[in-house]
């Protein structure tokens, strides 16, 4: 039977694992995997999910916060300055609230490290979103 793992990462990155399992019983393989969630079963495979406490693999190989052409606080998928491929994107920022070192912060790229800076800098630059004004 086809055993899919799925992850699921508090930046929303999923990723997934197949493996081959032999099964005498399908409560076997529930005790196998108790720390799981089933979200898709049938006859050929079944589908499990966790939710990890953590930023995914990809983000902490390779993530780095930056503003997008538009102004909005964007994680890109490498350098800001060498990349234009973006993993996940925020709010926009009011750049103009942005005193100069913050803007080149963001202008040269954070790079993310932990789960904690992750949140940091999202919490940071919350404070900058610009309000759009009502018509």
């Amino acid at each position: 039977m086809n055993v899919i793992l799925e992850r699921v990462y508090l930046d929303g990155e999923v990723s997934q694992e197949i493996r081959q399992e032999t099964v005498r019983s399908v409560e076997s393989l529930l005790n196998m995997y108790k720390q799981w969630k089933i979200i898709d079963q049938d006859e050929e495979q079944i589908v499990f999910q966790k939710q990890v406490d953590d930023i995914s693999p990809l983000l902490k190989a390779n993530g780095y916060f930056g503003i997008a052409n538009d102004g909005t606080l964007t994680i890109f998928n490498g350098n800001p300055n060498e990349t234009d491929e973006i993993i996940q994107s925020f709010f926009q920022l009011d750049v103009k609230k942005l005193e100069t070192h913050k803007r080149q912060e963001l202008k040269n790229g954070i790079r993310i490290e932990s789960k904690d800076q992750y949140f940091n800098v999202i919490e940071t630059f919350k404070s900058y979103t610009q309000i759009k004004e009502e018509s």
